[in-house]
């Protein structure tokens, strides 16, 4: 495969994001765009979203790019290779498989569905159209992050002691319709601690349990693993509207200390046991998460579409781990987690 032609479905901040990380993959062209809003083009996405990600200014040439109004029309126009779905969780499954089904791999903006049931049956439609559907987990391909992980796998600075995260952000001020809506959103568990959960998974494995408490605005999870690290991580969405977006991680090996903080230059410092901090600033190179992502699923087309860097299976398992958290919060207990 050379040249790459795709469609956005969803043009708001997210579909804007994922754009402009395909556009910096080479021979990758964004034909066609599918929204509600005709003007969707001019529309400034700009101040949505909790950071920077770039995507507001990636429109400089729109001579050949089509805008519809559904799927349907979409893909009866332009040929496209694939397709990215930003549009609010509970469409993501339908439109999914109306893509899946014309033949177009598919990058599916997290969470996939706020149904476990959903995602498996998306699952087995895409495996029986040898097609990729990938959850865009894109935690697992930042930069800093998949340093971390490096380091947790190698073993170069011992075993992981402790682990804990943190990712804040003022209430979403852009579609509140929709965020604020839980049944819609699934509220901040599922639209922003979910980043967490899955890395926790990707890093250690599936927590044989969870404690959760607090609300699905504002959670504080403790993962078991028989024999493994103490893990904990936070995730909420703050009252006060000028809150900054906050996400930090913290892990504690035997030898070190790994501190990384968004915003701070360098993102990651190791601490030694003496107090010593050294900047690692070599950990964060390699573009935005979501770039490094575009390139992933971009080389598993091109390999022949056969496995996907991030598999439905995952979001799956984050799921089901969600659901435990969910579950343990109503509850005020420790629960299994049930990965069938």
């Amino acid at each position: 495969i050379d040249g790459l032609r795709f469609a956005v479905v969803g043009f708001g901040f997210m579909g804007r994001t994922h754009a402009g990380a395909f556009l910096n993959v080479p021979s990758c062209r964004l034909v066609s765009v599918v929204d509600r809003r005709p003007n969707c083009l001019e529309m400034d996405a700009g101040r949505d979203g909790n950071i920077d990600t770039g995507g507001s200014g990636l429109m400089s040439d729109r001579s050949e790019l089509e805008v519809f109004d559904a799927v349907g029309p979409m893909l009866r126009g332009p040929e496209i290779d694939f397709a990215i779905v930003t549009t609010p969780t509970p469409s993501h499954v339908d439109i999914a498989m109306e893509l899946l089904e014309a033949g177009c791999h598919v990058l599916i903006e997290k969470p996939v569905s706020l149904e476990v049931s959903e995602i498996q049956s998306l699952d087995r439609a895409a495996q029986e159209r040898n097609r990729i559907a990938m959850p865009a987990h894109c935690m697992r391909f930042w930069p800093a992050w998949a340093w971390m992980r490096r380091r947790i796998l190698d073993g170069s600075f011992g075993a992981v002691r402790r682990a804990s995260f943190l990712r804040t952000g003022a209430v979403p001020s852009w579609s509140p319709e929709f965020y604020l809506d839980s049944e819609k959103s699934g509220g901040a568990i599922v639209d922003l601690h979910i980043h967490d959960t899955d890395f926790v998974i990707h890093c250690f494995g599936v927590p044989t349990a969870v404690e959760s408490s607090g609300s699905r605005s504002n959670v504080l999870t403790r993962y078991h693993f028989d024999g493994g690290p103490e893990v904990e991580a936070v995730g909420a969405w703050l009252e006060d509207p000028e809150a900054p977006f906050t996400m930090r991680a913290r892990m504690e090996f035997e030898h070190c200390e790994i501190n990384f903080d968004l915003g701070s230059e360098p993102e990651i410092e190791v601490r030694s046991p003496d107090g010593v901090s050294t900047a690692r600033p070599e950990a964060s190179q390699g573009g935005s998460g979501y770039e490094v992502q575009a390139r992933a699923f971009v080389d598993a087309i091109r390999a022949g579409g056969s496995s996907s860097p991030v598999l439905l299976e995952d979001a799956i398992r984050t799921g089901r781990v969600l659901e435990a958290e969910l579950e343990s919060i109503e509850s005020g207990t420790r629960v299994q987690v049930r990965v069938e």
